[in-house]
């Protein structure tokens, strides 16, 4: 006892700054993250999670027609890894306070360039990134408010804010051919250029880029896969002789290879080259 009594009075002394420095409570909104990939774009939500606990949330606990944190405790934030589109307008890279002011009918979803603020305290319009109206929708109750990632592509996401009886979602657009090709320009390895020309060819897209990154890689090296690929390419543009004569060109490089392709694939392009010789 009487060295228990001697531990109590020497804590009693510490500082309360140091006291409170050991001992960690849980918050009553807990911190949470949400975060997706978008082709190669990462979108993340850090946020608080309130909770109902029995309140009249909407109209109420959140007065309509006034700006909202969007969460509890620190700001609510938006990160994008690239540009992006936020509902149609432009957004650049970067991390964003996300602010709402929620309505009956309709809402206003705003990216504010002021992301370390407390919550939306020291909220201020002249910093807005972008505002745009967004509609809520009825949902199934959530006790404790959550961001998910909906109608997922590689070029867009639709990101859902969930709390109560309430949805709001918002759409993320990014140009993930163009990134895809930024990230091409410049890089000296031949698997680079066939790569992005490769997603292009996969998604039908971006044809006119994918000839030049074809180009460019084979300049640096021809390969199987590289020439494999130049005879999809005239193939999809509708130039059947050249996607035969590439196609050709590409199982002689297969045969002379010291890592041959795989045998499924060098039969799927001999009879891709047969159907473009028309036998």
């Amino acid at each position: 006892m009487k060295r228990l009594s001697l531990s109590l009075a020497a804590l009693a002394l510490l500082p309360a700054a140091v006291v409170a420095q050991q001992i960690d409570f849980p918050r009553l909104s807990p911190t949470a993250t949400a975060s997706q990939y978008v082709g190669i774009t990462q979108v993340t939500l850090q946020y608080s999670r309130p909770g109902v606990k029995g309140r009249q949330v909407w109209g109420a606990l959140v007065p309509y027609g006034e700006v909202w944190r969007t969460g509890a405790n620190e700001n609510t934030t938006l990160t994008l890894s690239t540009a992006a589109k936020v509902e149609g307008k432009e957004v650049p890279a970067g991390t964003y306070g996300l602010q709402t002011i929620p309505g009956e009918g309709e809402w206003t979803l705003i990216l504010s360039k002021d992301a370390d603020a407390w919550g939306a305290f020291e909220y201020k319009q002249e910093n807005d990134a972008l505002r745009a109206t967004v509609k809520p929708r009825p949902a199934a109750h959530q006790e404790r408010l959550s961001f998910r990632f909906d109608d997922l592509s590689d070029t867009a996401a639709t990101v859902v804010l969930h709390w109560e009886k309430v949805e709001v979602p918002f759409r993320v657009e990014v140009a993930t051919p163009a990134l895809v090709a930024e990230k091409a320009k410049g890089n000296l390895r031949w698997q680079s250029g066939y790569q992005a020309a490769n997603y292009c060819l996969d998604n039908d897209t971006c044809l006119e880029d994918a000839a030049r990154w074809l180009a460019a890689s084979r300049a640096l090296q021809e390969t199987f896969w590289n020439l494999r690929a130049q005879a999809r390419l005239d193939a999809k543009r509708g130039d059947k002789a050249a996607a035969a004569a590439w196609g050709e060109k590409a199982l002689a490089a297969g045969k002379a290879s010291q890592n041959p392709p795989p045998a499924p694939v060098v039969s799927e392009l001999e009879g891709w080259v047969k159907e473009w010789k028309g036998k």
